[in-house]
């Protein structure tokens, strides 16, 4: 992987994971076309914690006040978590992930959920300018969006899309649903680092990248840890805009977009 290569899917990495857009699937786009190794685990790994370090600095006040007595969001945090790491744990157990993401049908598979994020979030939007959301964040509105937190595993489907869009068809009010989005995040990046780290180590691919790459590999996972973290920050602010305002139909487009660019290029560039 060249150092270019690393700084291009932080800036993918950092922007997609928090925009309703799908990170999964972008890096999987990105990897497809330069056909690079970003199955490189330690690479994969410290994107992600580039991004969970953005999420940290916006909102360590809301971190440190789930701690706090009587409980309510924490426990909400918790249970919302529960569907995506069940839902985690199969896929890799069946290797899901590896099929998914194969070169000859990584193109149809991009193509396909892009655009079902792009008709959720169409969706969304309509029913949202149509109601005023009152509920307050509870068991009602936490747990729709749990489950489709747990869906957002599949490259092409959006987490933060599909938890706000779930969050707000439920009926719960903008605040509420960005901040608890943004929070449910944290577990499931938190959780996916120990477990690839863990798998990695176990499996010796850490050390075998590290054998490969040498030097290079910590140049590009301090690039790329940078610039995901900073472009992760700008990213949320841009989200936490957005989501006041339920304008998502250009990022509707933008996924329409995606679908026809990659159906594309399955026939062209991934399978030529």
């Amino acid at each position: 992987m060249e150092i270019w290569q690393a700084a291009i899917l932080g800036l993918v990495q950092g922007l997609t994971e928090f925009l309703p857009v799908s990170s999964s699937g972008h890096i999987a786009f990105f990897d497809a076309i330069f056909n690079t190794q970003t199955d490189v685990v330690f690479f994969t790994l410290i994107l992600h914690l580039g991004t969970l370090v953005a999420v940290c600095a916006v909102f360590w006040r809301d971190i440190l006040a789930l701690f706090k007595k009587p409980f309510k969001t924490l426990g909400l945090l918790v249970l919302a978590t529960i569907p995506a790491a069940i839902v985690g744990v199969v896929i890799e157990a069946c290797g899901l992930d590896d099929i998914l993401l194969a070169r000859e049908c990584v193109g149809i598979v991009l193509s396909v959920l892009f655009l079902v994020t792009a008709v959720l979030l169409f969706v969304t939007e309509f029913v949202a300018k149509r109601r005023e959301n009152v509920l307050p964040l509870c068991l009602k509105t936490a747990m729709p969006m749990g489950v489709a937190q747990a869906f957002a595993v599949l490259p092409g489907i959006s987490r933060s899309g599909s938890t706000i869009c779930a969050g707000t068809l439920a009926g719960c009010n903008s605040e509420d649903v960005a901040k608890f989005s943004f929070l449910m995040s944290i577990p499931v990046i938190l959780g996916g680092f120990f477990v690839e780290l863990a798998l990695g180590l176990y499996k010796g691919e850490i050390q075998q990248n590290f054998a490969e790459y040498g030097g290079a590999l910590g140049w590009s996972v301090a690039i790329g840890f940078i610039i995901s973290a900073v472009a992760g920050l700008f990213a949320i602010k841009v989200m936490l805009k957005i989501i006041k305002k339920a304008n998502y139909k250009w990022f509707s487009l933008y996924l329409v977009l995606m679908s026809i660019t990659s159906l594309v290029l399955h026939f062209t560039v991934f399978n030529a």
